[in-house]
């Protein structure tokens, strides 16, 4: 599997513009012929104008047709970033997947709500894990705060994943955590983590971080962006994980009835 991500300059609160940068670096990025391409999170809008429930995409509608149909059009998987989506009165944070065809195979609304910036108050918390195949392979998806619950993590881990797609909107100021705690949960779940996030800044003016990276089962990058506009792309290595897992099985060492 061959992964490319988009690591997008969001304009802030400025969704037709985010929209043609999309297509632009969608038509760039298959020169590589990847298998699968991963947007950050909240690439519509940025993280995020307020009031977000007047910004977010009525039930997702814009943004999957567009998802759908650069899918369909290219022949590539997409793992959608996360886009605000409205729906039934709440407002999400959702990640949208979609196949070669261009049909959604499943999505995910963020379950962990990053409380310091108030995101909470503005989301409705997902209540769901969630796993799809792309290409026959088993993967599933986090976004950004949620992976600083390893718990979480490894309930998607146990679920026999092999790839864990994360896209975020990561500020800069906390760099290092984003590069340690991406590794950290590639090597504790011995698991390829596709961390994607954004350029450009938020909502009150911070840096984000950039430094998308593709992670091995051994935590080790084999492609990493620096903080600017990229296309990162990288080929899985498909016995990588089971020769890991033969070599140190964590799994079969487990004691969870201790904990």
């Amino acid at each position: 599997m061959k992964i490319s991500i988009l690591q997008m300059p969001v304009a802030f609160a400025r969704p037709d513009e985010n929209i043609q940068t999309l297509r632009r670096m969608i038509e760039a990025s298959m020169r590589e012929e990847p298998d699968v391409l991963v947007l950050p999170e909240l690439w519509r809008l940025g993280f995020y104008p307020q009031p977000i429930a007047v910004h977010a995409d009525l039930d997702g509608q814009q943004s999957r047709a567009v998802l759908a149909e650069l899918a369909r059009k290219n022949g590539v998987n997409i793992v959608g970033g996360t886009v605000a989506n409205r729906r039934e009165g709440k407002v999400y944070n959702t990640c949208y997947i979609f196949d070669r065809t261009g049909t959604e195979v499943a999505s995910y609304d963020k379950a962990h709500l990053f409380t310091p910036s108030g995101e909470s108050a503005d989301f409705a918390a997902g209540d769901n894990a969630v796993t799809f195949r792309l290409d026959g392979v088993l993967c599933a998806v986090a976004v950004c705060y949620d992976m600083r619950f390893p718990e979480f993590i490894r309930k998607l881990a146990l679920e026999d994943i092999s790839v864990l797609f994360l896209p975020a909107a990561w500020p800069a100021s906390r760099l290092s955590h984003w590069q340690i705690l991406t590794r950290a949960r590639a090597i504790e779940n011995q698991l390829y983590v596709i961390a994607a996030n954004e350029a450009g800044t938020d909502e009150q003016g911070n840096h984000l971080a950039g430094h998308s990276a593709i992670l091995d089962p051994w935590g080790e990058a084999i492609a990493e962006a620096d903080e600017g506009e990229a296309i990162l792309t990288a080929r899985l290595r498909p016995g990588l994980r089971q020769h890991i897992r033969e070599t140190l099985n964590v799994y079969a060492d487990r004691r969870p009835e201790l904990y």
